[in-house]
């Protein structure tokens, strides 16, 4: 479990839909709007918020600003469950089934990223790429600069002819150190 704290909410989104754009080149950056401007609860910046959902097609709505704000502010991954029980701590209460559902439709837009692994799957912020380290375990979830790898990734390829796809993340399974004690 993820001992992350949330500092910032959002508020509820006044206009209405935003136009359809195609975003799939905009995608890989999309939370360092979100990370530059800072955002506090009910503050001027909070268009980037909405500006982030409408150009990904979205519907702007209370909770998936909460839940971006959420994703904005941690540095863990969290499950459904984690994210829901931190929204509901910081008074931002959002029902489980819409935190799924949000984050799975976020996800299809590229603004979170899923990590499957044993338990829940977890979910994070779309940045820089990064790999991600799982524990077959307790499921902790740690991330890995895709700089860190290349030679990794290169080896693979030699060894086996597999060019492995850069613009995916690599899964690296096994024990945390918490685990291995």
């Amino acid at each position: 479990m993820c001992n992350c704290t949330l500092t910032a909410t959002a508020t509820d989104c006044r206009s209405g839909k935003g136009p359809r754009t195609e975003v799939a080149s905009q995608t890989q950056g999309a939370f360092s709007l979100l990370q530059e401007t800072h955002v506090q609860p009910h503050s001027a910046e909070l268009p980037a918020f909405r500006s982030l959902l409408r150009l990904h097609g979205l519907r702007c709505t209370p909770g998936r600003l909460r839940i971006l704000a959420l994703f904005r502010d941690s540095e863990c991954h969290l499950s459904t469950a984690e994210a829901s029980a931190q929204l509901g701590r910081t008074g931002d209460a959002v029902h489980p089934t819409t935190v799924y559902r949000t984050l799975e439709t976020l996800t299809a837009a590229g603004l979170v990223h899923a990590v499957p692994g044993p338990g829940p799957t977890r979910y994070g912020r779309t940045g820089e790429p990064h790999h991600h380290t799982v524990c077959q375990d307790c499921g902790h979830v740690g991330t890995v600069a895709t700089t860190l790898l290349r030679e990794a990734m290169a080896r693979i390829e030699q060894l086996t002819g597999l060019r492995p796809d850069s613009s995916e993340a690599l899964l690296v399974y096994g024990r945390c150190a918490r685990c291995t004690k």
